[in-house]
C-alpha cells in the first residue's frame, strides 16, 4: 500500500472515530490486526458491540464508499468478530456491524456517512 494510500485511510479512520463518538458511541479499539485480515474500529453502542469497517473513496469514482462492503467482506469481518469476541474472552454480547463511508471531494473536504446495522453476521 502507498504512503498516500494510508494516509487516506488512517483520516478516514480517524474521521469515522471522530463521527462516531460525537454520536454517542465509545471507540474502544481501533485497527485490531488479526493473522487474516483487521477490524477498523470496534465501539460501544450501550450494552451492544459495533464492528465497524471504514471505507474511504474519492468523490469522482463515482461509487459509494459502502458498495465495497461485499458479501465476501461481509463473511470475514464476521469471522474477524468471532475471533475478537473469542480472544476478548466476552462470550455472546449483542454485535452489529457498522459501515461509515468517507466520501473525500476534490477539495479534500470529507462527507461522513454511518450506516447502522448495515448487514447481518453472515456464515458460508
Amino acid at each position: 500500500m502507498t504512503d498516500s494510500r494510508r494516509r487516506t485511510g488512517a483520516a478516514a479512520e480517524a474521521a469515522a472515530a471522530e463521527f462516531l463518538e460525537r454520536a454517542g458511541l465509545r471507540v474502544i479499539e481501533r485497527n485490531v490486526r488479526f493473522a487474516h485480515g483487521e477490524i477498523d474500529l470496534v465501539c460501544r453502542d450501550a450494552d451492544v458491540l459495533v464492528f465497524v469497517e471504514v471505507k474511504s473513496r474519492r468523490a469522482r469514482w463515482g461509487d459509494g464508499p459502502a458498495s465495497a462492503v461485499s458479501a465476501l467482506k461481509q463473511w470475514r469481518l464476521t469471522r474477524l468478530a468471532h475471533h475478537y469476541l473469542k480472544w476478548r474472552r466476552l462470550g455472546e454480547p449483542r454485535c452489529r456491524f457498522d459501515v461509515v463511508a468517507v466520501t473525500v471531494d476534490d477539495d479534500g473536504a470529507s462527507t461522513v456517512r454511518h450506516l447502522r446495522g448495515a448487514f447481518e453476521a453472515t456464515e458460508r
